[in-house]
């Protein structure tokens, strides 16, 4: 029996978004073209394969069944010609979507992008926001090409590498009545805080390490991003708690002073993650190694 590869990628698509609509645009294709692909697919395997519902497209058993089979097939073909092909990164012009999280962007991307300017003037990259949970960014089907942050539960279809740790400090106004060189426990304790509020299940991070110390925390002001914080603390007698990364960042800042935290919290893992599809890709391999490389020098 003959198949038409073409075929098994529209089946692949639909398997992953359950959308026809999402599904055309991931492979570049009209709906009508899609709708088309997929009737061909029915008829070649005599299954339905995908039935339309109120919240989009669910397989049938049979698919259910035939898609590790299929996916495994077209994944192994795709490793055997990705590793055939060369990639110049000098002379290669293409657009990487990535979702870091917050702190990643301010941490990372801007190292990133001066490496990219220098090796691969022509690769673009496209950031997107890391949202509520993973299945927001488009990863787990494969329209992402990468994820940067803290993962709980990865889905089984996403390769997971660890790229750095980071440690937390204290920054609060330069001028604080009240705090000198170091702050202790029960400053830290009395002190109105600042806290930066990450998206969905990532925002336990901070409060159990907190917990693990018995360190309590008086939050005054909760805001989405690390810019926001040092505009708060240089006019307020409020105290924040940052990864030392960003700390660095602000050290030149002559409202600001940067103290270490009366307690050990330890460290947090930052993570980098893409789906299986990429992982022998010659160009995403390239851009994975030249991020560990600029996550090593920090």
């Amino acid at each position: 029996m003959r198949y038409d590869l073409n075929l098994l990628r529209v089946f692949i698509a639909l398997m992953e978004e359950r959308s026809v609509t999402r599904a055309a645009d991931r492979l570049g294709i009209t709906q009508p073209a899609l709708s088309n692909a997929l009737n061909r697919l029915r008829e070649s395997l005599q299954d339905p394969l995908f039935i339309r519902e109120r919240y989009g497209m669910q397989p049938t058993q049979k698919a259910e069944e035939m898609a590790p089979i299929i996916m495994e097939a077209i994944g192994q073909l795709d490793e055997i010609v990705l590793e055939q092909q060369a990639f110049d990164p000098t002379n290669a012009n293409l657009l990487f979507t990535i979702a870091p999280n917050s702190y990643v962007e301010y941490v990372l991307i801007p190292a990133v992008v001066a490496k990219l300017r220098l090796l691969a003037p022509g690769i673009k990259l496209r950031i997107i926001p890391y949202g509520n949970d993973l299945a927001e960014t488009g990863v787990s089907a494969g329209s992402t090409a990468l994820v940067m942050g803290r993962f709980v539960d990865p889905p089984d279809n996403l390769i997971v590498q660890h790229l750095m740790d980071d440690r937390l400090a204290c920054v609060v106004r330069a001028d604080h009545p009240t705090i000198g060189h170091e702050i202790s426990k029960a400053q830290y304790e009395q002190l109105k805080h600042v806290n930066v509020l990450p998206p969905g299940r990532m925002r336990a991070g901070l409060f159990q390490a907190l917990d693990r110390q018995g360190l309590k925390r008086d939050v005054a002001v909760s805001v989405t991003h690390f810019l926001s914080v040092p505009e708060v603390i240089a006019v307020t007698d409020y105290c924040t708690t940052l990864p030392i990364q960003i700390c660095r960042r602000l050290a030149n800042d002559a409202r600001l002073k940067i103290l270490p935290t009366p307690v050990d919290l330890g460290t947090f893992p930052v993570d980098i993650a893409w789906h299986v599809r990429y992982r022998h890709d010659p160009a995403h391999r390239w851009l994975r190694t030249l991020i560990e490389e600029v996550a090593r020098t920090l």
